[in-house]
This record gives structure tokens, sequence and C-alpha cells, in this order.
């Protein structure tokens, strides 16, 4: 063999190894995802995951390729949450989002080592999930939901477009703090003569019952609040409209499937933004540095069918403010 064929060989040789390590297929980064007040086929929950992909892959994450999302669902109460956190964590995932309010907490307490990157979270430093909105400081961070005090506006709202109630029954969940926290707010900030009652979500029962009952006293409205209630907001919409009794809640998602009205951040918008962060800690950042930032547009929307359909004239004025008017 001549010398320039012999080093020409020995160098292909050489190359083989390097050549077959070029074409390994690229490591996949895996995400977790807890969805801990929706169900699986919630168009809301579907609508959140499509924004969630179409995000990553604009950042050049997609699942075919670099990146596997385990999901898990936990719809109906606390103990379902902590079951499915803990699965989530056994995964081993890289990073974790948390969809839910209340499955921050359960996180949290199963791991203070895997990155958590939350959504919609209400008080996230009364909740001690993070030291402070500009430095995190441990193993979370992320978007926040809204203040407790949006409950005046809810209030304000209300009664702008039914001025007779003298009564106002809140639906909230007692199990999770948000549902704690807002009722607290709606108490201080209620004006003087207007009569509160509460609604425990704890199951459809239990709110049918409860509200059936307090829409025998005259001049009655109801007020959602958020964290534990979005599960069962088919219920709850429908017996506002058995018992024609005006009502506010605190996402788009309630109006445009027949609920009055709604005052409240973008319940999407905070996933889109997730996705940043999730692509920055999978990147080599730390939660702990990457400040929680707070929702950047409410929207209020009405829906005029239900007006008519509970007959209720909407005020001009609160329409002219409205960001969007289903007809």
């Amino acid at each position: 063999m001549r010398r320039r064929e012999f080093f020409g060989a020995l160098a292909g040789v050489v190359a083989l190894p390097f050549a077959a390590q070029a074409q390994q297929p690229e490591q996949k980064r895996r995400i977790g995802v807890l969805f801990g007040g929706l169900a699986e086929d919630d168009p809301e929950a579907k609508a959140r995951m499509i924004a969630l992909r179409q995000s990553l892959i604009a950042m050049g994450w997609t699942e075919d390729r670099n990146v596997q999302i385990d999901i898990r669902w936990a719809a109906g109460g606390p103990e379902r949450v902590r079951k499915a956190a803990a699965e989530l964590i056994a995964l081993a995932p890289d990073v974790i989002l948390a969809e839910s309010s209340g499955s921050i907490a359960p996180l949290l307490q199963a791991t203070r080592t895997i990155p958590i990157v939350f959504v919609n979270a209400v008080d996230p430093v009364g909740g001690g999930y993070v030291d402070s909105l500009a430095r995190p400081g441990g193993n979370a961070t992320g978007f926040t939901q809204f203040e407790y005090r949006i409950a005046g506006k809810w209030l304000e709202l209300l009664r702008a477009t039914a001025p007779q109630i003298s009564q106002v029954a809140v639906i909230r969940d007692p199990r999770t703090g948000p549902g704690i926290g807002q009722f607290a707010a709606i108490q201080a900030l209620a004006p003087d003569g207007l009569g509160l009652f509460v609604v425990n979500a704890i199951s459809a029962d239990d709110i049918e019952r409860e509200v059936t009952a307090f829409a025998r006293l005259p001049n009655s409205g109801l007020l959602i609040t958020s964290g534990g209630t979005a599960f069962y907001r088919e219920t709850i919409i429908s017996l506002a409209a058995r018992h024609r009794l005006p009502a506010i809640y605190p996402f788009r998602y309630y109006t445009i499937v027949g609920g009055l009205m709604s005052y409240g951040p973008n319940s999407i918008d905070p996933t889109k933004r997730a996705a940043s962060y999730l692509d920055r800690i999978l990147k080599g950042e730390k939660p702990a540095d990457l400040p929680v930032q707070a929702p950047t547009k409410y929207e209020l929307v009405v829906n005029l069918k239900t007006a008519k359909d509970l007959g209720i004239s909407m005020p001009q004025s609160l329409l002219a403010t409205a960001d969007e008017v289903i007809e």
C-alpha cells in the first residue's frame, strides 16, 4: 500500500467514531406538566397545551426531537393533586410546569430540587412558594394570577350590572389558599348592607344544593372566585341560568360557555410566557434567579345572549369598556 493511501485509510478509520457520534440523535430533555384544576378533555386545558407546545416549538423544542412532555391530570381535589405530583416527580423531569395555583404546594412539598415554573398563582409569597417576587430564592418561580383585591372589582361590576342585588353568594374552594384568601378580601371590601354567603366548591352536588337554597332569597347574585371552581363551571353556569342569578366569573373561559360576564387576566397568556422560563431553565438558568411576573393585561368579557336570557339590560357604560362582547 502506498504511503498516501495508508494514511488516508487510517484517517478514515479514526474519523469513524466521530462521524458516528455526530449522527447520534439529540438527547431529549423532560418537562413535566401538572394540571390541578382542569380535566384532560376541558377545552381550556387543551388551549393551554396548544399554546405551550407552539411556544416551545418557536424556541426550538419539539417533542419528536429534543423534548418529552409528561402530563398529569388531577382535577377533583387535593388528594388527586398530591398523587399526580408524586407520579411526575418519580419520572425525574428536568423541570415541571404547575398549571394551577393548587398544584404548586404539593409539588414543593415533594421536591426542593427539581425546578418548578408555576402559572396562575395567587399570592406566591404569602403561600410560601417564593421568598420574594424579585428574588424567588428556591426551586420555584413563575407567573401570578392576580392580587386578592381584585375582589373589589368583581363586586363593583356585579352591582353595576344588577343594582338591586342585596346579597351575594361567593363560590370558592375552601381547601386552597386562594379560596380562603379571596373570600377574606371580599369580606373586607364588601360595602355595608351587602349580605355575603359562602358556597363551598367541594362537589357538584354540594354546589347545586347550596346555590338552590340561596336562590330562594330575593335580589341575589353570584360571585365565583378562582382556584378549584373551574372544574365545576358547567354546573355553576347552569345553576345561574336556572335560577336567573346574575353572576361574575374570574376568567373568559367561563363567559364563552354561557357565563354572564368575567373579569380577570387572560388565562392562556401565562402559559405562553412560562415557555420562556422553561426554555431558560433547560438551558441552565435557575428558578431562584428568575423573577415572578404579574399579568400584563386584564379583560372584561360580557355575554349579551346570557344577559338577554336573564332579563338583564347591561349598562352601556360597562359595554363600552368591555374587551369582548359575545352576542
